[in-house]
């Protein structure tokens, strides 16, 4: 496996799909125009919603772009985790495909497989699949279009596979598959449901085939479709052979600046990387946020925007920062832009 940066996984992605009859679709904002219900764009489907229920018609039927991601606050909140995970994000960049009413799992299920094992050049068994509990076909599909053993597919609960972006809108059953980072211990009982550590999920596969109207009741679309949602940050862990999504060239340059700052020596920094990585997240956050037209303020996206910013003053003071610290990690941000996120900017 060759090491690849973030920004050719993205071009990788993206330009596969386009060459399987997707059209490229540029990121939305992380302010919702189309959904009030949603506090931020929480998923790479949110544009896309009203093209699941029926309620708009697009010129394509297969699309696949990189959405900006933004989870926190609302159902989707994993602010708390950042510092402590070294997989969670409040902001992230989500590689997706969609199919409306065109293909459906099998196709979701072929192009995947193609993807991870051609054109990324993973090692086919360390691939494992997940399966919403009574999804007999995704089981055999796995089995039939990948080669994939039937005790390598895990069934998992409504929690692990069921998605919907909401309390309402478009849901179904999902498939995620995950990369094993320890295939030297062999086939040992273990599984994505019992070691989270030794299997590290990198690309969900949703199957829409339901609408919520919000009573608890499931209404089954008209046109069943595919929304699939892989993390470029956990994409880039496997292609750049690294533990942690702080060890890619998505966030290094933001903790090296972080590092010169405070003029922590490596060890030092280590004994402080739960702050490190908060800052270097919640400073990706808050300049993409700001760039999106959010601003500071005591409700809704603007309090959310300044509980990002008050938890990361408060990780700033614990490694020794001072002053306006944070137009200093925007500046990093920015910098990057041109180089790692030149496709996902609707403005600077």
């Amino acid at each position: 496996m060759q090491y690849m940066s973030s920004r050719e996984v993205r071009s990788r992605y993206l330009q596969f799909f386009a060459e399987n009859g997707h059209t490229i679709v540029p990121s939305s904002s992380l302010v919702p125009d189309n959904d009030p219900t949603l506090i931020f764009t929480s998923a790479g489907m949110v544009q896309f919603k009203d093209t699941f229920l029926g309620n708009e018609k697009r010129p394509y039927n297969r699309a696949t772009s990189s959405q900006k991601i933004m989870r926190a606050g609302g159902k989707h909140n994993d602010l708390e985790n950042v510092g402590p995970s070294i997989r969670h994000h409040t902001f992230f960049e989500m590689l997706g495909n969609f199919s409306f009413g065109d293909y459906f799992k099998r196709g979701a299920i072929e192009f995947a497989w193609k993807l991870l094992t051609e054109n990324f050049g993973l090692d086919p068994n360390r691939l494992w699949p997940t399966i919403y509990l009574d999804d007999d076909e995704s089981f055999h599909l796995w089995q039939e279009v990948a080669g994939i053993p039937a005790h390598r597919i895990t069934r998992r609960g409504k929690e692990d596979n069921f998605w919907s972006m909401g309390d309402t809108g478009p849901c179904g059953p999902n498939s995620e598959i995950y990369w094993d980072f320890h295939p030297e211990l062999g086939e040992n009982g273990d599984n994505p449901a019992t070691d989270e550590d030794r299997f590290f999920e990198i690309w969900n596969l949703v199957f829409m085939q339901f609408d919520q109207p919000g009573d608890g009741s499931l209404v089954p679309l008209e046109r069943p479709g595919v929304d699939t949602g892989m993390g470029l940050e956990r994409m880039s862990v496997v292609m750049q052979g690294v533990h942690s999504d702080y060890e890619t060239d998505l966030f290094v340059p933001i903790m090296q600046r972080i590092r010169e700052l405070v003029g922590h020596t490596a060890d030092e920094m280590q004994q402080h990387i739960v702050s490190y990585r908060v800052l270097a997240d919640h400073g990706r956050a808050a300049t993409f946020l700001i760039g999106d037209g959010v601003m500071p303020s005591n409700e809704w996206r603007g309090y959310v925007l300044r509980r990002i910013m008050r938890r990361a003053m408060v990780h700033g003071r614990r490694v020794g920062l001072e002053g306006p610290f944070l137009g200093e990690l925007a500046k990093v941000v920015i910098e990057l832009m041109g180089d790692v996120y030149p496709d996902i900017v609707a403005r600077k």
